[in-house]
């Protein structure tokens, strides 16, 4: 793929990101929720739904690190490549599987059960694609590059070139020579990115945090009369039966 695409693309998605999710707000603030089909059925979806999203927890921690954080910073504090590569197979594959499981439980969840299948629109359906490929070539980056097919340090190509697009000096030419697994797997999540502001995903953003600072809600007995007292005991008693 030629550098322009790399230069372009990313930019267009980031630009779909923050205008969606400020349309999103503003026209559809009721419609900024999970959407949850809990109602429908529960037991599949207390599996899986940890599952996938603590394993998210740990698939952006290691992101996190991975692209953001330069290789040379985690030389200066002696973790060497090698030590690096090793933690990042370990615990992206743990991470990676959990999340590869929940979503393949949620998923199976939506189209076994009628009322989950009738609840799900087509923008879900999207979304679960995206999340899944994502999630696949990730996984298959992370044990490709470290176990298959030899050793590939994409914190020398990928990294700087995602953290260049947050720069005033875009570096695309280092996606070109990338392994087509890279290309897919950026691709896909581009388009991800582009198109995250328009399915229930927005809900990563509404964190309950006014819950901390709110007053509390305070419950009241009503207090009964004295003259309901009775009626009330005598509507829980349990009646007599009658002796033959």
């Amino acid at each position: 793929m030629s550098s322009a695409l790399w230069l372009m693309l990313p930019y267009i998605a980031f630009t779909s990101f923050l205008l969606g999710h400020l349309w999103r707000y503003r026209t559809d603030q009721f419609g900024w929720t999970t959407r949850s089909s809990q109602i429908y059925e529960s037991r599949l979806l207390r599996l899986g739904s940890p599952l996938f999203h603590f394993g998210m927890l740990g698939v952006i921690g290691g992101h996190v690190l991975g692209v953001l954080v330069p290789e040379s910073w985690t030389n200066a504090i002696g973790v060497s490549e090698e030590a690096y590569h090793v933690v990042a197979v370990s615990a992206g594959s743990v991470a990676g599987l959990a999340v590869i499981a929940g979503i393949s439980i949620l998923i199976y969840r939506r189209i076994k059960f009628t009322a989950v299948r009738q609840a799900t629109t087509t923008n879900d359906k999207v979304m679960y694609v995206l999340l899944a490929a994502a999630l696949i070539t990730g996984l298959l980056n992370t044990w490709g590059s470290n176990l298959l097919w030899g050793t590939y340090n994409y914190r020398e190509t990928v990294s700087p070139w995602f953290r260049s697009l947050f720069s005033l000096h875009p570096q695309p030419d280092l996606m070109v020579g990338t392994p087509w697994t890279f290309q897919t797997h950026g691709l896909i999540v581009l388009a991800l990115i582009a198109f995250w502001p328009y399915t229930r995903l927005v809900h990563m953003f509404s964190a309950p945090v006014g819950y901390l600072v709110r007053p509390y809600v305070v419950y009241r007995a009503k207090p009964i009369k004295s003259a309901d007292k009775t009626r009330y005991a005598r509507a829980w008693e349990t009646p007599a039966i009658p002796r033959r």
